[in-house]
């Protein structure tokens, strides 16, 4: 089994935000190889501002993912923005501890190299992140959007 060395930081107060033992557990579940991480919790402002500064693209997004290196190991930051996390939980309807795991999953498989930029690499990404998610004893992530299709 794959190990894992994880750093939670908690860089803004927000009402229901998982324990760093919770953000383990899910990044564990996805991992692939030794992984090192940290994964930081962020307001919007600085969600924007990595966003902006990083991709181009001026708004706070659910997740970014910062690969650093794949040698001695996989390295990597992972950023959850909790407002726009909490946003995305209410209006799918999701609780919000599950919307965090699947987020987590998604963040450390980009770590691991996986996309979505085009269909085929969503389709594998979304495949194993739903095996991972059903798993850990959530429900598909994915699920409301397959049955609109």
């Amino acid at each position: 089994m794959p190990r894992l060395a994880i750093a939670v930081q908690y860089a803004c107060e927000a009402d229901g935000l998982p324990l760093a033992a919770q953000f383990g557990k899910w990044a564990r579940a996805a991992l692939r190889i030794d992984t090192e991480v940290t994964l930081r919790i962020v307001d919007e402002e600085e969600g924007r501002a990595l966003n902006r500064d990083y991709r181009g693209k001026d708004y706070a997004t659910n997740v970014l993912t910062f690969p650093l290196t794949e040698e001695p190991h996989l390295m990597g930051d992972i950023i959850l923005c909790a407002p726009v996390v909490a946003a995305e939980a209410m209006a799918q309807g999701k609780p919000l501890h599950t919307h965090y795991a699947h987020l987590t999953v998604h963040g450390v498989l980009h770590l691991h190299g996986y996309d979505h930029e085009t269909e085929a690499e969503a389709e594998l990404m979304e495949s194993i992140e739903t095996a991972i998610v059903t798993k850990l004893g959530y429900p598909d992530p994915y699920l409301s959007e397959k049955e609109a299709a």
